[in-house]
């Protein structure tokens, strides 16, 4: 049986790929994005398979009344593909307060409400899949990265414990943590307001790297997809899976950091038992 996908942020990137991996295997999916007029090409290729809807997801009021009209219109919701992001570049300190929130509303509470509205049907049908597209940042940060990376730990902590909730009921919950991959994600990005000149040479390579590295990653989204595909396919899905060398180095390395400190720290942090 072919299955029915929701896909946010459909238009560009991981979404299309998605788009397109699902279609060519018979799937049906739902394709979301803020503007429906960027997923005509999409349309008019597989008329029968793909469904432009709609859909900004920090817009927390529509979701339920999508996820709704989905559900109707297609008996069911069988995988969540919870892509629609972007990136933004500044210091912790130049952050500010709205710029922090309204990523979050992005990485976080727009995931979090588009899992509340599909799970009920899930739970019925004790089936189906929900992939969160998280970051190698989800794993670990960087200066200038601070409030995406803060956006990507929370939405895997959230996720890690939703997948302890839903494996029993048939649930698969797969985080995603890519790597630099060729998608429109630097193009799509937002910048702090620079005004502390002592964090030109660290948040400043950050900066630049994200305004000149459009076009250059490695990685390519339509293998990345398929690794997920394969993932969900599997007879154990995975709760994480790594995408690209840079990401399983950085996160490998990562853990090597954080095993060193708990190491070196092991006795002083076992030694604060009351006597």
């Amino acid at each position: 049986m072919s299955r029915v996908w929701l896909v946010t942020g459909a238009n560009s990137g991981f979404g299309r790929a998605f788009t397109e991996a699902a279609v060519a295997v018979g799937d049906v999916v739902v394709a979301t994005a803020r503007r429906v007029e960027s997923l005509a090409d999409l349309v008019a290729a597989h008329p029968d398979q793909v469904d432009p809807v709609a859909l900004d997801v920090t817009d927390t009021a529509a979701i339920d009344r999508v996820v709704a009209e989905v559900a109707a219109r297609h008996g069911r919701i069988d995988v969540l593909v919870n892509n629609a992001g972007r990136t933004h570049v500044g210091s912790v300190e130049e952050t500010t307060d709205a710029e922090l929130r309204a990523l979050f509303d992005v990485h976080v509470f727009g995931p979090a409400a588009l899992v509340r509205a599909v799970l009920p049907h899930m739970r019925a049908r004790r089936s189906g899949a929900i992939v969160q597209l998280s970051s190698v940042g989800g794993q670990m940060s960087m200066a200038g990265f601070g409030a995406y990376s803060a956006t990507k730990f929370a939405l895997e902590g959230m996720s890690e414990a939703l997948a302890a909730e839903v494996r029993p009921l048939g649930i698969d919950v797969l985080i995603v943590e890519p790597g630099a991959f060729r998608t429109s994600l630097f193009g799509n990005h937002s910048l702090s307001v620079e005004g502390v000149a002592d964090y030109a040479d660290t948040v400043g390579a950050t900066r630049a790297y994200v305004e000149s590295g459009g076009g250059t990653q490695a990685g390519d989204p339509a293998k990345a997809v398929a690794a997920i595909l394969a993932a969900l396919d599997a007879k154990e899905t995975p709760l994480r899976l790594a995408l690209g060398d840079d990401a399983i180095d950085t996160i490998r390395g990562h853990l090597e950091q954080v095993r060193g400190d708990l190491a070196a720290w092991e006795e002083v942090g076992r030694d604060t038992k009351l006597p």
